[in-house]
């Protein structure tokens, strides 16, 4: 099949254009370039025999060009980051959410009903919690107060205990806490009603802390793992906030793009497990294995013979502590499972190659 990945020179976009074509799929790839996310203008050179179209998603002219002869979408491009900035609300909204809005649109008028989006698990703001007397319960915001006396974790909002992180299912409330979390949310919500007006069938992949080959260095629109990397290769210790044990999930790229493809197949085989018609689907993708922030970091300079990292305190707003997925439907729905270790995924990453430093737009 042909396959259109928007945001396909990203991160990740670019391994799966690696991995569909491997599996003996047709692709074209969309991008404009964000400075965020690239360097520079250039076409990265791992692209290399990919067919590439420099081009916005916003850009209707743009898509009535690649979409003719596509098959299904797969739907990248975003841009990424917490949201640093109050300034950033109307690039995250037009980019991420007026773009995927167009793209819907040129979808439908060109007949192809079949989307994979790329969503994130900062649509559920924190965490799942249990309290020892109240069972599962929503931790509430952290307070301004809390984060700067070094109390880091939520308490029960009914009775003030300790709470006990769990493993968060894809029918949790959505709850976003930063700029890129609203928007990501919208996608979803968008691409949920294309598809019921449409009968168009619709994977939302919730990926979880991706890292590996290819990340953008250098800039605070990137994951943690850049951060942290980029620290050490400028000789420097990597900074943690708040205490370091706040939980994710870090999963590999590799399974991300793996994740991909079983997705957009399941799309176009009459046997394998689809959304019904009219139907999006949310799907965690993660590796099933919660580790600490500070132990990334503490993983990471090992393996780059660095600094050990610094414990730094503090909490950007919207932060959350613990945010761990359960990977269950991922296996029961595609057959998914992280085949990449933690220890395995980051003494790779510790080498692999980055981008060329980002720029804030």
């Amino acid at each position: 099949m042909r396959i259109l990945i928007t945001g396909g020179a990203g991160f990740i976009g670019s391994h799966i254009a690696d991995a569909l074509v491997a599996a003996g799929h047709s692709v074209v790839l969309l991008d404009v370039l964000l400075p965020q996310a690239h360097g520079g203008a250039e076409v990265p050179s791992w692209l290399d025999g990919h067919e590439v179209v420099l081009g916005d998603v916003r850009d209707r002219v743009v898509l009535d060009r690649v979409l003719p002869g596509v098959d299904a979408v797969c739907h990248q491009a975003a841009m990424v980051g917490h949201g640093l900035y109050p300034s950033d609300g109307p690039d995250y909204t037009s980019v991420n959410d007026y773009g995927t809005a167009v793209l819907l649109a040129a979808m439908h008028a060109h007949g192809v009903g079949r989307l994979v989006l790329a969503s994130s698990m900062v649509v559920y703001g924190e965490g799942r919690y249990v309290c020892p007397t109240h069972h599962g319960v929503a931790a509430a915001p952290r307070l301004a107060d809390d984060l700067a006396a070094g109390r880091f974790d939520p308490l029960c909002p009914l009775c003030g205990k300790a709470l006990t992180p769990g493993l968060v299912p894809e029918d949790a409330a959505l709850d976003p806490r930063s700029t890129y979390a609203a928007s990501k949310v919208a996608q979803e919500h968008l691409a949920g009603a294309w598809a019921r007006q449409t009968g168009g069938r619709v994977w939302a992949l919730r990926y979880h802390n991706v890292y590996g080959p290819r990340m953008p260095r250098d800039t605070p629109y990137a994951g943690v793992a850049s951060i942290f990397r980029s620290a050490l290769e400028r000789g420097e210790a990597p900074e943690v906030m708040e205490d370091g044990r706040q939980r994710r999930d870090f999963v590999h790229v590799s399974d991300v793009a793996r994740v991909n493809v079983l997705a957009l197949e399941s799309l176009l085989s009459t046997e394998a497990p689809s959304p019904a018609a009219g139907l999006r689907t949310a799907i965690n993708v993660c590796s099933g294995q919660p580790h600490t922030v500070g132990e990334l970091a503490e993983t990471l300079a090992a393996a780059m013979d660095g600094p050990p990292p610094r414990v730094v305190g503090g909490a950007r707003p919207g932060d959350v502590r613990h945010i761990v997925a359960d990977p269950s439907r991922a296996t029961e729905l595609l057959g998914f499972r992280a085949a990449v270790s933690f220890a395995d995924g980051i003494d790779e990453f510790a080498r692999a190659p980055l981008r060329a430093s980002a720029t804030r737009p």
